[in-house]
């Protein structure tokens, strides 16, 4: 057994005491579509837990993704033409994070979902989204702002984005439509010609088209105006590296207009605050492009700067954002995501502990820990052995039950750390007579985009690296293999997170040489003692890292491509 969390595994959204969770909303009372106007620094930061329900040995096991019976959309304050939507295409009742989050979200608060993998965060943003979104659209006595009102929802890359469409565009009325209009602004896609209630995009790409619309700054000022809800999907992700300082850019953006909108409104003077937005947002644009990113050593690729550090001093356009003056919120703020660290200034969690200290934070039970639905197994490999292990891992026949999906399609992901031994791994399955898909970074956009559909469509063996282990949603993958053992924590949740998803079962077989001995031995410890994993790693630093800091873990790094070359030279002689 071992600690990952990375499932889809939480039980009854149950209140068991005040002392471990806080509701500061009512959950039978639909909620409104009126304006937010919370304060930025006035709410304690709150925390929701989903709870599952202890059971004794003799008693069924309580379910640990779905929410108690008596929890449906419509208790939750959705809409009656939303909920029958979401049971149209089998969600008929909510899992225990989206009960958990979309009442926070409905009331208006900044909230923050860290919750494992496959545990239903995407529908739980979308869903209330969407019920905001309809009761703007359908009421008649509505104002213009409201009406025009905007959604965006930034993801890492395209894959991503076409995923959260793809779902939004499954929420269909009564004749096959779908309710709301979601248009994805990434890859090769440009901006829609009609209006979109939902926009998904990649940071980049919105800046992109902020700055080509730099002509028309009234359309830009009014674009920045409308977007009332931003979505921050795999949020650790977005406020570390590279991604950094382009997030950090448009959330000072979005917040500079929340101040010159609050102004306007405070304002004894009726005056139209046209100009100030666009000469305001104006500068917000222009520096972007003048941002460094002092990213130094092994943390550009995790962590980056402290965020206050990397905005620019620019005290008369920027003062706001050093004061922290307290305005009147237009705009609601959602971070999710699977893995989340708290605990360190530079960690995504301690950022938006410290730039949105009012949220509402909705945790998963099984957050960074073991979840109860996925079976481990671990197998100590050598240089003779990997190769035979590695196949037997990948024909696995036993328990039947659990390998295959009600469809009858068998789904196996084999994971290794780097794209050449993905290449030979490949190569040794199909000298076996195995066939199977690969999937890393180096294949074109147009192959990955084939062999996901073709895997998804006709299961088999997934070969790949970690640039599917994150938010990749593929419905019952029942076998995960780490022919490589993960480097980081991050990648080792997001790896077992695959499989064992939306309250199914499934099965994680790692396989390990003497080098990785004394960090399986810390994460099965883990396990066993239901601590989460950065409680046994440091999740800036690589396992092996934070284990030779420890005095352990030493020897070189046996590379699975080397260990096939050799067991295959042996093997032809």
């Amino acid at each position: 057994m071992i600690l990952q969390r990375s499932v889809p595994i939480l039980s009854f959204c149950k209140i068991t005491s005040p002392k471990f969770l806080l509701l500061p909303f009512n959950l039978s009372s639909p909620a409104s579509c009126s304006p937010l106007t919370s304060r930025f620094h006035h709410r304690p930061r709150t925390r929701i837990r989903a709870f599952s329900t202890a059971v004794s040995a003799d008693e069924k096991q309580t379910d640990t993704f779905f929410s108690d019976e008596t929890v449906s959309w419509s208790s939750l304050g959705i809409a009656d033409k939303v909920s029958r939507a979401l049971s149209s295409i089998g969600l008929n009742r909510p899992s225990l994070i989206q009960a958990a989050s979309i009442p926070p979200i409905l009331v208006g608060n900044d909230v923050v979902v860290a919750a494992e993998t496959g545990s239903g965060k995407t529908h739980g943003y979308l869903v209330p989204l969407f019920h905001k979104l309809l009761c703007t659209t359908t009421n008649d006595t509505i104002s213009d702002e409201k009406l025009h009102q905007i959604s965006l929802v930034l993801c890492p890359n395209v894959m991503l984005c076409e995923q959260v469409v793809r779902m939004a565009n499954c929420i269909c009325n009564d004749n096959g439509e779908p309710l709301l209009r979601v248009a994805a602004v990434c890859g090769r896609q440009g901006w829609p010609v009609n209006r979109p209630n939902i926009i998904v995009s990649t940071p980049a790409a919105l800046l992109n088209y902020l700055h080509a619309i730099n002509p028309e700054r009234r359309r830009r000022a009014e674009f920045i105006r409308d977007v009332k809800h931003v979505v921050f999907d795999e949020a650790d992700m977005l406020l570390c590296g590279s991604f950094q300082n382009q997030v950090i850019r448009l959330i000072n953006m979005f917040r500079f207009d929340e101040k010159l909108l609050s102004r306007a409104k405070n304002s004894p003077a009726d005056k139209s605050l046209d100009t100030e937005s666009e000469s305001s947002i104006q500068v917000e644009l222009e520096d972007h492009e003048d941002m460094e990113d002092d990213e130094e050593g092994e943390d550009k690729t995790d962590y980056g700067n402290s965020l206050e550090e990397s905005e620019p001093v620019i005290l008369k356009k920027r003062d706001w954002k050093r004061t922290r003056e307290i305005y009147e919120r237009s705009k609601q703020y959602i971070f999710v995501a699977a893995t989340l660290p708290e605990n360190g200034k530079r960690t995504a969690g301690g950022e938006l502990k410290r730039l949105f200290p009012d949220a509402t934070w909705v945790s998963g039970l099984y957050l960074h820990r073991h979840n109860p639905r996925l079976e481990q197994n671990w197998i100590e490999v050598t240089v003779d052995t990997q190769v035979d292990v590695l196949i037997d891992a990948v024909n696995h026949k036993l328990n039947t039950s659990l390998l295959s999906s009600d469809s009858g399609l068998s789904r196996t992901m084999v994971f290794a750390n780097t794209v050449e031994a993905v290449e030979a791994i490949v190569t040794v399955l199909q000298g076996a007579g195995i066939e199977c898909y690969c999937y890393h970074s180096e294949s074109s956009l147009e192959d990955r985009t084939r062999n996901l559909i073709d895997f998804q469509q006709k299961g088999g063996i997934f070969v790949c690296t970690d640039a599917a282990a994150r938010g990749t949603d593929i419905p019952n993958v029942s076998h995960v293999i780490q022919a490589e053992f993960a480097t980081s924590a991050v990648d080792f949740l997001h790896r077992v997170g695959r499989t064992a998803r939306a309250g199914q079962h499934g099965l994680v077989t790692s396989m390990y040489n003497k080098s990785n001995r004394d960090l399986v031995a810390a994460v099965r410890q883990a396990g066993k003692l239901c601590q989460p994993v950065e409680k046994a790693f440091s999740r800036k630093r690589s396992f092996r890292k934070k284990l030779k800091k420890q005095g352990g873990g030493k020897g070189g790094t046996l590379y699975v491509e080397d260990r096939i070359a050799g067991s295959l030279k042996a093997m032809e002689g």
